[in-house]
């Protein structure tokens, strides 16, 4: 099976990552998109603090209608810090022959040589850069991380690195929805609407919650 997967905070889930979600399985053909929220993500603090059972819920009510779309608890069930690489790691053994896609956004690939292990992650599964307004990537193979750029094949023409290892790292340029989780606590911290930023069941889940309505 080929499986996308998109982690994140998800504080809270919004149209955007479900958006980024749809385009990725259309594109790749890809028979699963699993949606893994970070228990505690190495690379930026948790604002406003929301407890991941709480970030997992608003998921599992996002996706819901989705037959494609899938939950795992997993990082929540580990301890330390939600190191991609582990997770992945974590997949491969039990899932041994399914074909990961991990979604990044162009901005986030951008840091990529600061992620933890981040040369495994190469060689362990595909990985598909979306890009994200202000983070455009007109040379992907000049984004790489210097230390491994020599283990790359650039195909212009397919938007798409192949690595020694087999897999591929691909560029997906879509018009996606420019919504922001931030933007969104904010906003609800202002007492002002959220509909059509965040699936209906989303809202009204933060609404009786009473959710991000402190100065948090």
């Amino acid at each position: 099976m080929k499986i996308g997967i998109l982690g994140g905070t998800f504080n809270p889930i919004h149209l955007a990552h479900l958006r980024i979600a749809e385009v990725v399985r259309d594109r790749l053909a890809l028979e699963q998109v699993l949606f893994i929220p970070a228990a505690t993500p190495p690379h930026k603090p948790m604002t406003g603090e929301l407890p991941f059972a709480a970030r997992l819920a608003m998921v599992g009510l996002a996706i819901a209608d989705n037959p494609a779309f899938a939950l795992s608890a997993m990082e929540g069930e580990r301890s330390g810090a939600s190191y991609s690489i582990d997770t992945l790691r974590a997949l491969r053994t039990a899932q041994p022959d399914d074909e990961f896609f991990f979604i990044i956004g162009s901005d986030s690939f951008l840091e990529f040589g600061l992620w933890h292990d981040y040369a495994a992650l190469f060689a362990c599964c595909n990985i598909v850069v979306l890009e994200r307004p202000g983070a455009e990537i007109g040379d992907l193979g000049a984004a790489v991380p210097a230390a491994v750029a020599g283990e790359f094949s650039f195909f212009p023409a397919e938007h798409r690195l192949a690595h020694c290892s087999g897999y591929s790292v691909y560029y997906l340029k879509e018009c996606l929805l420019d919504i922001s989780s931030t933007r969104i606590r904010q906003m609800v911290r202002q007492g002002r609407s959220i509909r059509y930023l965040v699936p209906a069941a989303v809202e009204r889940y933060i609404i009786e919650q009473e959710l991000y309505v402190d100065a948090r």
